[in-house]
């Protein structure tokens, strides 16, 4: 009995083909492009430096002093991204409800101006934000949150709002039919079962806050990611590994957390 052959490794009519040949070829063009000096890199006075600049990172500065200053410095990273992400979602939802067609009758006549204002909120990076922000807000970890809240503001609205455009209609449809007004069938009907992925998504956001709010201190927003910039540049290594130290388990912790929240509104 003849067995079949495989397919062949090309077909023309294939599209997943051509959208990887499409692939290898921008992969391919970008490291023409792109001056990688290899050779550079890999030569021994640069390893060399390289080592000697790891093996001061491995010692960190516990001076107890020292810790109690990255203390305050980690408990305002944590606070700058919980309230921006916190503001953040009371804004996504608000903005949410007019940037979503919910039902075939819905006129949904913001909906182009909302999705385009979503748009241009998380198109500008927190960095971005921040800076700009700094100008009136001054340095200190304001400026930060505000920056973490309106690029939050813009991903947690397009999230949100196709999580109410794809919400079952069921529940929703049964209200209407008995009158109910719109702010009623969304209260009643469409938020209590959309409510678990909200806060999931939420949750998410929160721990790629921390990562930002440590990252925006940088630009003068305060918590960590100030001193970090402010160590790092008098070449203060064993400071600089002490801080990227508390950065890793406050990524760890919130990770953790979030993780054991939504295991438990899962159940």
């Amino acid at each position: 009995m003849n067995r079949p052959l495989p397919p062949p490794m090309f077909d023309a009519r294939c599209r997943a083909c051509w959208f990887v040949l499409a692939v290898l070829l921008l992969v391919t063009i970008s490291f023409w492009s792109l001056d990688l000096q290899w050779a550079q890199f890999l030569l021994p006075e640069s390893l060399g430096r390289m080592r000697r600049f790891v093996v001061e990172l491995l010692v960190p500065d516990l001076d107890p002093v020292f810790l109690i200053q990255i203390g305050w410095a980690t408990l305002e990273t944590l606070a700058m991204s919980a309230l921006g992400t916190a503001l953040a979602a009371i804004a996504a939802l608000l903005l949410a409800i007019p940037a979503a067609k919910t039902h075939a009758d819905d006129k949904a006549r913001w909906r182009s101006a909302t999705r385009l204002l979503l748009n241009a909120l998380r198109s500008v990076p927190e960095l971005v934000w921040a800076a700009l922000l700094l100008i009136s807000a001054g340095l200190g970890p304001l400026a930060g949150t505000l920056a973490l809240a309106l690029h939050t503001t813009g991903v947690l609205g397009r999230l949100f709002a196709e999580s109410l455009e794809n919400a079952p209609d069921g529940p929703a449809f049964a209200l209407r039919l008995r009158g109910v007004s719109s702010a009623g069938v969304f209260t009643y009907a469409t938020l209590p079962q959309l409510l678990p992925q909200l806060i999931s998504y939420t949750l998410y956001r929160w721990e790629n806050n921390i990562r930002a709010a440590a990252v925006l201190g940088v630009v003068g927003a305060g918590g960590l990611g100030q001193m970090l910039a402010f160590h790092m540049g008098l070449f203060q290594m064993d400071k600089t590994s002490t801080v990227l130290l508390a950065m890793l388990l406050l990524v760890v912790l919130v990770d953790g957390l979030s993780y054991l929240s939504r295991r438990a509104m899962a159940q």
